[in-house]
């Protein structure tokens, strides 16, 4: 086995142009993520014809190569003892934060901050769910300090949801993340009327200077992202200026007056505007009637997810949890997931070619457990047909979805694993498990048929 991998680790290499052209290479858990000197030198068709490999696709500086997990560590090692230079993905990260246009730049950064703090949201959702079940299966028999010591669970993560915020950002942006936290609970100090009370009526926002509404913001993301940023900003700016024996009292000091005092009268107001017109608009899609909303979103997810600019929606299911610990989205994109994964399968069962079948299948178990790369850049896109059936499946599970209006409790978990966030009732189970189904079988059904055949080989 290990001969076997080093030799696909030495034709990889020259595949790619040789250890000249490879500047580095880090491995995530399915790919193997190489920074090139060269893009031009890269002979892709070659590298996916590789024993082993899934797929390969170059995004965001690197060229990635899919392996899948398990694998892809034991061929890094191989590439890594053939002489590669090794880093670490935050180093390839800081090699590539500069490349793309500003779009690409910005919504890398987007998920730079909101990526990790998605398993803290994911175990809140969870809890969410598990508490819908139990109050359903044991209504009015449960003790009232058990329902508080729920409520501790499925409330903290989005009562303090600024923290989380303005920690990652000032981590991304270069500042102390430890003054993060403190900004931002700032931002939800018990003092500051309550959001969630402003919002249902029961409290009145502080006027400040008369015109000036001054709030809590729990719950809010765009207003702690803002702060973080301008945060991390200031405090990096006021180092290089204060002497060092004060920098340990007056940069925090300083940073922290400046920022919530800005937070609270100006920035806060004005993104909290922005932010609730985006949600408007967003909602807005997903309100559209007749199953609408589904069709558009469940068919076309999985395009934009090629695109690499899909953690822009985290601040999106984010937002949707903090208003009301309730996701629409999560089951239109779970629809696109499993057609993925439908397609793949019926391409795998389907072929005679046993590369192709060896690829085909784990890429679309893969798929059913939440991760689409391996099916999309191994198997779908790279014969077309089948990704486009895979779209339609996804508007069409989208659209059952969409009718019933079914509903996460939490974000991140899709198709199989994602079940864990509609336990809240047998409905719900049974819903989601018809999404994915009519999802999957749409999309099987059509490639099946009409989106795939041996002949694609040849071309």
């Amino acid at each position: 086995m290990a001969d076997e991998n080093r030799q696909i680790a030495e034709e990889l290499i020259e595949a790619v142009g040789g250890q000249e052209n490879i500047s580095s290479v880090a491995h995530c858990a399915t790919r193997l993520r190489i920074m090139v000197k060269d893009r031009e030198k890269i002979d892709q068709p070659r590298v996916e014809e590789l024993d082993k490999v899934k797929g390969a696709f170059y995004n965001a500086g690197q060229f990635q190569v899919i392996f899948g997990t398990g694998t892809v560590n034991r061929i890094h090692e191989q590439v890594v003892a053939l002489g590669v230079s090794e880093s670490s993905k935050s180093e390839q990260k800081e090699e590539t934060k500069n490349q793309g246009n500003a779009i690409q730049r910005l919504l890398r950064t987007f998920g730079d901050i909101f990526v990790p703090i998605i398993p803290v949201l994911v175990a809140t959702g969870l809890f969410m769910g598990l508490r819908g079940l139990i109050t359903n299966l044991m209504p009015g028999a449960l003790p009232e300090n058990f329902i508080l010591y729920t409520q501790v669970l499925t409330d903290t993560a989005f009562a303090f949801l600024p923290a989380l915020i303005a920690w990652s950002a000032f981590r991304v942006f270069g500042g102390s993340p430890v003054i993060g936290i403190v900004l931002g609970l700032m931002l939800v100090n018990p003092a500051l009327p309550n959001a969630y009370d402003v919002g249902s009526g029961d409290a009145d926002p502080i006027m400040f200077l008369g015109f000036i509404p001054v709030i809590g913001y729990q719950g809010s993301v765009l207003p702690a992202f803002i702060a973080g940023y301008f945060g991390a900003k200031l405090e990096k700016w006021l180092r290089q200026r204060v002497p060092e024996a004060l920098d340990l009292i007056l940069t925090p000091f300083l940073t922290l007056l400046i920022m919530i005092t800005a937070a609270l009268f100006f920035l806060g107001p004005i993104f909290s505007a922005v932010e609730s017109g985006i949600m408007v608009g967003a909602t807005f899609v997903l309100e559209l009637p007749f199953g609408l909303s589904g069709l558009i979103i469940g068919g076309l997810h999985q395009v934009i997810v090629i695109t690499g600019v899909h953690h822009i929606f985290n601040l999106f299911e984010i937002q949707l949890l903090a208003e009301d610990g309730l996701n629409p989205f999560n089951a239109l994109i779970t629809a696109g997931i499993a057609a993925q994964g439908g397609a793949a399968l019926a391409v795998g069962l389907k072929t005679k070619s046993k590369k192709l079948k060896t690829l085909a299948l784990p890429s679309s178990l893969s798929a059913f457990l939440g991760i689409t790369e391996p099916a999309i850049f191994g198997v779908n896109l790279r014969y077309i047909k089948p990704f486009a059936m895979a779209l339609i499946g996804g508007a069409a599970g989208g659209f059952f979805a969409a009718l019933f209006n079914l509903q996460a409790t939490g974000m991140a978990i899709t198709v199989i694993p994602g079940t864990l966030l509609y336990v809240d009732s047998l409905l719900s189970v049974a819903l989601y498990a018809l999404t994915n189904i009519i999802a999957a079988g749409v999309a099987f059904a059509l490639t099946w048929t009409v989106g795939f055949s041996d002949d694609m080989l040849d071309k």
